[in-house]
């Protein structure tokens, strides 16, 4: 029984010591390489911390390095915190400050852009002068001592979400709930030894800390996609194909870039065999034209926040689904159960629309240094009251249709009552998208003083208020239709790929 993740990697070891793990450019490391540089690291953390169960900040790009400190970290005893060498200073601060970690590992070079770090008093490990010197044996013991001490429940992680107040909110993710989805994930999508992952999200995000658990426990390459070719959809489509990609999980907003450019008519990607996407909503018409290039990959919706590890629902897209209908977030994944509640806590009908509530091993164990946020969130079951048992509320409306398939409506947050009709906004963002073939991307929000639906669109031209107005009333009611309308060629996304709402918010409400 796998009690902690490094267990998968040292199984993996053993079997592929020189199976290529990580490619980064025209570097790589084996696995035998990968498990010496991150025993040797590990020791250093254990001379600095001695101690488990505590977080460690990682700042570094993505690379060989960063994956190196993740499996050293683990291989500590420790929770790795993954941070963004991007990000605002002030986000980076409020970060420390409210986590706390027990010390942060860089690169020496990487360290002079940072030099306020040095204010918080905390031991900085940098893994370039750490890796200069390292012996040609390390004693195996050193690591039973501590990873015998953890047991499946102890924290693997913390990935860090927005919070409402501008102060990010820590996710403590554990072992066990990865090994649950991890385990899941190779039976229920056939994973073999042989998958070929081309690693686009952010190291700070849960689909790389989900790369990791592959990589560990099938001897999955993780070919890692240079940020020169990520932010251009042909070059990105182009190493690929160069790359031999056979695997890839993203977030669907680059990859209605792709079809809305036609690139896959140009480029051919027949090593592709798993496409999973999650994250957002993939517009119906786009998932189709993916389909239609690539009749012979797989292609998995994954739906979950961040507050249940990696996701905690699926659909294998197996049926041709019209344009205009959505794709279903389909059945709970194994050892996690869905209940769809309704305002008073009732299991709703076939066909009713309530909120997405989850329970099981998924859930995150809470938000770190926050326990009022945690209450609030991670609840007592309302079902359930003969004994303790937390569900997380996702502020998600779904419903389950004829066929027993979950289907994504919206945000709770996300429906206003307009001219007295409750409306979800995500149900005009979905109409626009997969019935206007001039828009690419759209996101509606909602002024609630002066009772306007803004639309924010992408397009390769901007379309006149009447024109919108005369091709919407064929497909929504007249109380639906947006009354402010924002052109955009490209519109701003976060640095996860989904659209920015929150900046839309803040400058159009």
């Amino acid at each position: 029984m796998i009690i902690n993740i490094i267990e998968y990697f040292e199984q993996t070891v053993k079997e592929f010591p020189h199976k290529t793990a990580v490619i980064e450019g025209s570097n790589d490391i084996d696995f035998a390489q990968l498990q010496k540089h991150s025993k040797y690291l590990a020791l250093k953390i254990n001379e600095t911390l001695n101690d488990i169960s505590q977080p460690i900040a990682v700042l570094l790009p993505k690379s060989i390095d960063s994956v190196i400190a993740n499996t050293a970290i683990t291989y500590s005893g420790n929770i790795y915190m993954n941070l963004d060498v991007k990000a605002p200073e002030q986000r980076l601060k409020n970060i420390i400050e409210k986590i706390e970690p027990k010390a942060i590992i860089t690169h020496s070079e990487l360290l002079k852009n940072f030099t306020y770090l040095l204010d918080y008093s905390l031991p900085i490990i940098c893994i370039d002068k750490e890796l200069e010197l390292i012996p040609e044996e390390i004693d195996p013991e050193l690591f039973k001592i501590q990873t015998t001490r953890l047991i499946d429940k102890d924290p693997y992680c913390i990935i860090n979400t927005s919070g409402s107040t501008g102060v990010p909110k820590g996710v403590v993710l554990n072992h066990v709930s990865f090994i649950d989805f991890t385990e899941w994930a190779i039976e229920t999508l056939k994973i073999s030894q042989n998958e070929r992952i081309g690693s686009l999200s952010p190291l700070y995000f849960d689909i790389y800390s989900f790369e990791l658990c592959l990589m560990m426990a099938k001897s999955s390459t993780i070919v890692i996609i240079p940020e020169s070719s990520a932010i251009f959809p042909v070059k990105l489509i182009s190493f690929l194909q160069e790359s031999g990609i056979n695997f890839i999980f993203w977030v669907p907003t680059i990859m209605v870039n792709i079809a809305n450019m036609d690139i896959l008519s140009k480029i051919e990607l027949k090593a592709l065999q798993k496409v999973l996407f999650a994250g957002e909503v993939f517009p119906t018409k786009h998932l189709n034209y993916w389909r239609k290039h690539i009749p012979d990959a797989t292609f998995i919706n994954l739906y979950g926040p961040i507050e249940i590890t990696l996701d905690c629902t699926f659909y294998i897209v197996a049926k041709d689904i019209p344009d205009e209908e959505p794709v279903p977030i389909g059945y709970p994944c194994r050892n996690t159960d869905v209940l769809i509640l309704n305002d008073k806590n009732h299991i709703t009908k076939k066909n009713e629309k309530g909120e997405l509530c989850v329970r099981g091993t998924s859930l995150a164990l809470g938000y770190w240094n926050d326990p009022e946020k945690t209450a609030k969130a991670f609840t007592q079951n309302p079902l359930n009251s003969k004994y303790p048992e937390l569900i997380y509320r996702t502020g998600d409306v779904v419903y389950l249709n004829d066929n027993n398939e979950i289907v994504f409506v919206g945000r709770t947050d996300f429906q206003v009552k307009h001219l007295g009709y409750r409306i979800d906004l995500s149900e005009i963002e979905h109409v626009i998208v997969n019935t206007l073939p001039y828009i690419k991307n759209a996101c509606v929000l909602y002024n609630f003083e002066k009772k306007d639906i803004i639309l924010c669109y992408e397009s390769d031209m901007e379309v006149s208020a009447a024109e919108f107005r005369k091709d919407l009333t064929k497909v929504l009611p007249k109380y639906m239709i947006p009354t402010k309308f924002n052109f955009f060629k490209e519109m701003p996304r976060n640095p996860n790929g989904k659209i920015d709402r929150n900046l839309f918010k803040k400058n159009y409400t």
